[in-house]
Order: C-alpha cells, then structure tokens, then sequence
C-alpha cells in the first residue's frame, strides 16, 4: 500500500517467487548437504585407500561447485530482488527487524564461498587432515546459514510472543524453528543423496558404480526417519488454528499436502530400488526422475509452508496486501484510496470507477492472484459470480475464507473492484432487471347468496409463497409441491363444519392444466416430475384435479405439480384453482377459488451469475446451478459437480434436514435454514430487508413480490418479525448448537447480533416449528404495542399461524385470515383482487373473513358474542 505495484497479471499470484524460490531452495539445501556428503565421501577414500572413490569425489566437488555457487548464486540474488518488487513492505520488516541475523549469514555464506573454492580447487595439492578441516568448515558454515535463515523463514510463520514484545530472540527462537532446523536438516541430507545419484549412476567402472549408487541410497535412507518425526513435530509446534486452516480449510493445499505424503514412500522405494544392481540404462533415467521427484517434494512443503501464512505475508502482523493488521480498521473506514500512497484515483466517480478498480485489485489481490496465470487465476476463480456476487463475496470471504484478509476498503470501493473484476476482466455486463409484470386482466369472483346458498367454502394454501428451484436435471434446493386446505361450513345459527357426506373437487385453473405444456420445464422428462427428483423426495403429491381428502375438520389436495408457468408461456406465480363442494349424490353445495402461490424467482444468479431461466427474473438455470454446485464442492470438499455430470441430480435435503418438506437428512450436518442463512450472512450485511430479497421471491421490483398482505401495505418488511439476516441466522445456529453441532458453532463465532447486545440474548429456534406470530404483536387481540416481534417464537407446531385454529378448534385461523405474508386484504402485484377472492365473494370487501360484523357469512342470526377470538366485533382497522 506505500509502494508502487509491480504489474505482472499472468506472472502474478505468487508464481514468480515460486519458479525462482523453490529451485534457490532446493539448491541451497544441497548446498547444506551435500557439504556434507563431500567430507564424508573423501573420509570414505582414505578409510578404504580406494583412489577411483577419491577421484568421484573430486568430479563430485566440481559439479557441487557449478550447481551450487552459480546456480544456487543467480538465484538467491533473483530472490532478493523479486521479493523486494512483489512485497517491499514485508521486505523491509524483515531486513531492520533481523538485521544483524542477516549480517551474521553473510558471513557465514562469505566463509561458505572461500572454503569452497579452497576446498575443490586444492585437490591433490593439500595435505589430507588440513584438507578434511576446509570441507568440515564448508559444510560447518553452511548449516550455520541454514540455522540463520530457518529462524528468519519460520518467524513469518510463527512469529510467536514478538508479535507482542517485538523483541528479536522471540521473533528469531519462534515455536516452529526447532523443529523446521531439523526437518530441514534431515532434508538437506536427502537432498544430496539425490543429486550424488546423478553422478555416480553415471560412473562407468560397474563394481564402483554399485558401490557408490548404494552409498548415496543410504544418504537418502537413513534420514529419512528423522524427517517425517521432524515433520509431525512441526505439525503439532503450529497454533491450532493453523493447523485446522492449513490441513482441513485451505483447498489449495491438499494437493501438495497429498503430494508430500505420496512421495515420501515413493523416494523411500526409489532409494531401495537403485540399491539393487541394474545395468545403467536403467539406473540414470531412474536418478534423473528421483531428482524431478525431489525438486517436487520440496516444492510441496515450501506451498504448504507459504500458504500456511494467509492471509498474511508476515503471519498476525502484516496482510499480504502489505497492511498491518492494526491499520486494517483504519483503511476500511477512511478507503483504501484515501489511505494508499501510490494511487492516481483518491475518489471513485462513473468515469473513474473502473481504473480506481484497477488499482485496488493491484494493491489487495494481485500478491496472491494472475491474471489468466497458472497460479491463482482470478478469472477463472470468479468466473461463477456476478458482480454482485463478488462485492457481496468481499463483504464476508475473510470470514468464510479464513486464508484470505478482510476487504481493505469501503463498500464503495468494494464495488469498483467488483466492477473491474466482472466488467473488464471477465467480460459480464451487468443487465438492467427492470421487470414488467403482465397483469391478470380480470379475476372472476364466485357467485354467493346470503339469502340462498347454505355453504360456505374457505380454502387457502398452507404458505404464503411456496418458492421452489426449478433445475430439476442438476440440482434442487427448494422440491415443488403446493398444499391446499379447505373447510367445509354449513351455514345457520349455530354453523357446522362438515367432512363427512361430501366430497371436494379441486381443478387447476386452465392456463395451468396441461402438464404437456410445461414439457420443457422438466427437461428430458414426458411427465411433471423429473424422476430422479422423486426418488430422492418420496414426493407424490397429487394430481393437476382430483378429490381432497378430508381429515378432522379440513380438507386437503398436498403437493400439487404446480409450477408459475402458464400454457401459453411467461411467469404468473399465483395460479387459481378451483374448489367445488358436492353432495353426497353429486349435486354442487358451493364453489370458490383460492390461489395456489409458486415461485420460481429465486435469486441464487443474483451472486452465483448465470441467466434467468424464463424471462428476465425467473428460474434457475443450469449454469447458476452449476456455479452454486461448484462453490459447494470447492468450500465442503463435495463432489457434487461430478455427481450432477453423472446424470444424478443433487438434491440439499439428502444431507441438510428440512422440517419443512420431513425430510430428515444427516443429522451430522446443518439442518437446511441453518446452513443456508448461517453461511450467506456473512455476505449479505445490508442490515435491511433487501438481505432477504436477495433471495426470497419478496423484492419490490421483482417478479413475484410475495409479501402482498396486509403487513406489507402497512410498510412492515422481513425483518420486523423475522430480525435482519445475521440475526435470523443466529437463532437458526444456536438451535443447532444446542444439539451439539460444532459447524454451528463456528457459524456463529463470525456473526455480531444487532437486535440483543450479545448471543446469548438470541433465543435459538427450529426452523418451520419456532416461527414468530400474530399474537407476539397483538398480545390478546388487540392493537399492536410494536412492530417488532424478533426474538419471540412458537413452542411447537401446533401454535403455527398455519395450523392453529380459533376458539372453538374447527376453524383455522388462515381460513379466515389468509396465509403468511398475504393475510387479508392483500395488493396482489398482479390484480389487486387475485387474493382477495374470498373475501369479495363471502361479504363484498377484501377484508378477513367476517371482519366489519360481518358473521352473517356464516351466521344466520345476529352475533353479539366474540366467538373465535376477542376483539373481533369491531370495524376493521386498517381499511
């Protein structure tokens, strides 16, 4: 942030340092070891007066010299100077904090560099013992350059009590340096085992060459014990939280921490294998890929090592943006632009936004992602996200993400950055939503006599909204299926609700009824239901018409196939359908019509990119499936994507439980809401409905605008009953964590309540059974004191507005109200009248059943009693 960047888009991501780094690393741990192997070999000669070892060893000497003092020089200069570029701020912390460390090791390296030389070119011309003294004191300074450094590499790790005390010995003796001094030991030993292999399979004398492949073998052989010990000592030395990040969260890691474990038997067996006597044909190919498979295994702990320090460059101090983590606050709250030093753009404006993008990805992304690169390629890794979805992914992925910082920066410049990203990186253009909605030209309201019909027939749907995801051949969150209900009541003095001796047909309003129609909805499939899908759901449902069946003292028609996708094309989510009463000789008592709400317009493409799959807000199509599936198998370690490519379509309530739907899922993992709003919350954080309209099929510009009902008139919104997206998320974890479910528990940890001071003023909930109600409110029936109703749940299902019923326990309280979020009288978006049928058709007004006094619906005398609850003898109040 107070330097200039160095621009190297493909190059970026950190495959710089890696291509210069691992192979400076990989040399200097033979330059350690194979000093080493040098002093050792030259004893062996003497020990055995064998001349020809003597003379290996000097050829040995001259390729050691070669690969080590230039190869090993270049490339150790070129680390200094490209690290210096990508991150001059880590650079210099490490240079003044340490700086007599580095003076010490370059001694120590000038003292490596002259015994060296003396050491090869004094061959035959120096005394034995004096000669053995200037390898010793080659291979003495380079493990004391390795001593140096290693304390200097695990401090970016491990920075232990300096991050406190800044005091040198803390910072250089960190927890990690003690076992990092001996794995690396162990490994420098390896190491020059391999490369003494390329020489000595090259040896033409056959005898000698046995002789000295099987010397360089126990080279390899015997350290490696010491390794893996040193290797699990310095697993357990890191910080638990490292240990969880490196080995279970980051997914980039399990490639190379598989590779590390892979390899270390197959070196182990290659050591055995060159062992035994093969003719040289076979022994150099074979050498040569041991040293490939070294160079790898060495490059799999050093990713393994650096990736272990994100988000940071400098593990709890400095982000590898370059902030310290104590100015983070300050550029969140000031701006990045504002902050940074080498910025053109100190504002963002409509002309500006895109180059102010730019240098912000610059300064916060670039350290650790290409451009189109081999490493980190930001194109491809955001490719399944809109622009929305990437400013809503900054928002929280230091919470979800834990190896990548906190956005650095202000929601505004969040946005540039996403814009930049998805605009001129990725190519999206962000389409206008502006939505048209076709309104439903009449609603035809039944016919009804007070003087003459002796019934009267309520029905409802058991949701406000059933909102379902409708890329059955891939994947499916939401199953389709809306219930009906209905009752039955014989008009008189004392009216009765009939179940017996009738029959109640039902029949899905025309534009609906043909199955054949809605073909392309369900693809590959001749019927309504995609096959796999049922199997999965054990949903039968009903059919498009039939007969209700009657229960105590309601009818109903469960799971209908209904989709908002009319015959002739488009999206209407509010189809009617018709209910006819009937004798027990066929003869019609009273018809109505009710609403059966779907929805379709789930907003998952609004983050997760990809098209609407009807229209221009509707549907999910397979690309947005696709991407959510992705992100699932990348975050979880699933292997949903390859299931769906299997032709085996995913389905959520498999593992996450859905009281809703009972379906039971795997108790070991979140139920369905939780996992759900518990991970979105940390993206959504707007502190208003629009978290939920995100989402939920509700917004105001939508194309289905769900909440219609009276509450929505009265500019009351989801987070009045429901608490904003974090809070409603907690009281779903903290059930879950009650039950014992750590996931839960971590969810919780990254979320702040906003409605109660702390989490444990949130009063947890099971979702479907613990909702909020009308009653919260309006305590005894009677006006409302507050609007806000978060934090007071039902006990069981029984108390759900959905399922209770009035004081006499016939009728429900939907049935004269409504359903949820469409209570009486509603504003359908699509005709003002479209939910209010009932209402208009029984007393003229769209008003809750019998409101106004008017029980003469049912009543055939005159009521001066409340019957079926208090307060309701009195005119309607919100008219």
């Amino acid at each position: 942030m107070n330097y200039p960047v160095w621009q190297l888009d493909a190059f970026g991501g950190g495959l710089m340092i890696a291509m210069i780094a691992v192979f400076h690393v990989y040399i200097s741990h033979f330059a350690v070891g194979g000093g080493l192997f040098l002093v050792l070999t030259e004893h062996k000669a003497y020990r055995e007066k064998d001349p020809s070892i003597l003379d290996y060893a000097r050829k040995h000497t001259r390729f050691f010299l070669l690969i080590t003092m230039v190869a090993g020089g270049i490339t150790g200069v070129g680390i200094w100077f490209t690290i210096a570029l990508l991150n001059p701020g880590a650079t210099s912390v490490l240079i003044h904090n340490f700086v007599f460390a580095w003076a010490i090791e370059w001694v120590f390296f000038t003292i490596e560099i002259i015994a060296l030389l003396i050491y090869y070119y004094t061959y035959g011309r120096m005394d034995r013992r004096n000669h053995l003294i200037i390898g010793w004191i080659y291979f003495g300074a380079a493990w004391m350059s390795l001593f140096i450094i290693n304390g200097i590499i695990d401090f970016m790790l491990t920075p232990g009590d300096w991050i406190q005390t800044h005091n040198f010995w803390d910072g250089y003796f960190n927890p990690t340096f003690w076992p990092a001094l001996f794995f690396r030991t162990a490994l420098c030993i390896i190491i020059a085992g391999l490369f003494g292999f390329m020489t000595s399979t090259w040896i033409k004398q056959a005898s000698l060459r046995k002789k000295l492949v099987r010397y360089c073998a126990l080279y390899l052989l015997i350290p490696f014990a010491v390794l893996l010990a040193s290797a699990w000592w310095y697993k357990a030395a890191l910080p638990a939280e490292l240990q969880t990040l490196i080995f279970e969260i980051m997914p980039e890691m399990k490639l190379f921490i598989t590779g590390f474990i892979y390899l270390s038997p197959i070196l182990i067996l290659g050591g055995l294998l060159l062992a035994i006597r093969l003719p040289s044909i076979v022994t150099r190919p074979v050498a040569v890929v041991m040293l490939l498979l070294g160079f790898a295994y060495m490059g799999c702990f050093e990713f393994i090592r650096e990736g272990g320090r994100r988000p940071y460059i400098l593990r709890d101090y400095m982000y590898s943006s370059s902030i310290l983590k104590e100015d983070m606050a300050k550029v969140q709250q000031n701006g990045l632009l504002k902050e940074a030093k080498w910025v053109r753009n100190k504002n963002i404006t409509v002309a500006s936004e895109l180059d102010a993008g730019r240098e912000m990805y610059n300064i916060l992304c670039l350290p650790c992602h290409s451009i189109n690169g081999p490493l980190n390629d930001i194109t491809k890794l955001s490719s399944i996200f809109s622009e929305r979805g990437l400013k809503n992914l900054m928002a929280g992925m230091d919470k979800t993400h834990p190896y990548m910082p906190p956005f650095a920066g202000t929601a505004e410049e969040r946005k540039a950055v996403a814009h930049y990203i998805s605009y001129h990186l990725n190519g999206q253009r962000q389409s206008s939503e502006e939505v048209e909605i076709s309104p439903v030209a009449a609603v035809d309201i039944p016919a009804f006599n007070d003087k003459q019909n002796e019934y009267v027939l309520l029905a409802w749907s058991d949701m406000g909204m059933r909102s379902m995801t409708d890329s059955s051949n891939s994947w499916m969150m939401l199953p389709p299926g809306v219930t009906l209900n209905a009752t039955l009541i014989l008009r008189g003095e004392t009216p009765e609700v009939i179940t017996e001796g009738v029959s109640l047909e039902y029949q899905v309003a025309a534009d609906f009824s043909d199955p054949a129609a809605q073909v392309d909805f369900w693809q590959n499939s001749a019927s309504l239901f995609n096959k796999e899908i049922l199997r999965n759901t054990g949903l039968s449902g009903s059919g498009l018409n039939g007969i209700m069946k009657a229960g105590e003292s309601t009818f109903s028609a469960e799971l209908l196939p209904l989709v908002p996708y009319p015959n002739k094309g488009g999206y209407l989510p509010y189809p009617t359908v018709s209910i006819t009463a009937k004798g027990s000789e066929g003869n019609t008592l009273v018809t109505t019509t009710v609403v059966a709400p779907v929805a379709t317009e789930m907003g998952c493409r609004n983050c997760h990119a990809g098209p609407w799959r009807v229209g221009n807000r509707a549907g999910v199509s397979r690309q947005t499936a696709e991407n959510v599936l992705a992100v699932h198998d990348r975050l979880s370690g699933t292997s949903l994507s390859a299931q769906v490519a299997a032709g085996k379509p995913v389905l959520c309530q498999q593992c996450h439980s859905d009281s809703n739907g009972r379906h039971p899922g795997n108790e070991q993992q979140l139920n369905m809401s939780a996992a759900i709003h518990g991970f979105h919350a940390n993206f959504l954080t707007s502190q208003d409905a629009s978290a939920c309209t995100s989402c939920h099929p509700a917004a105001e510009d939508g194309s289905t605008r769900a909440f219609r009902g009276m509450h929505h008139s009265l500019e009351l919104d989801c987070t009045s009953c429901h608490g904003n997206l974090s809070d409603h998320a907690l009281t779903l974890l903290k059930w879950e964590q009650e039950k014992g479910n750590n996931r839960a528990s971590v969810l919780i940890s990254r979320l702040q309540p906003s409605a109660v001071d702390t989490v444990a003023d949130i009063n947890p909930r099971k979702p479907w059974v613990n909702e909020p109600d009308c009653l919260h409110c309006h305590l005894e029936f009677q006006v409302p004191e507050d609007d806000i109703t978060f934090n007071q749940w039902t006990e069981s299902e029984e108390e759900l507005f959905r399922n209770r019923t009035d004081e006499s326990g016939q009728l429900r309280c939907a049935g004269c109200h409504n359903s949820a979020h469409a209570v009486y009288p509603t504003v359908n978006p699509y005709n003002e009248n479209l939910d209010n049928i009932q209402p208009l058709q029984y007393q003229g007004e769209p008003f809750p059943i019998g409101s106004n006094r008017n029980c003469a619906v049912c009543h055939t005398m005159t009521m001066d009693e409340e019957m079926h609850h208090p307060n309701m003898l009195r005119e309607f109040r919100n008219q």
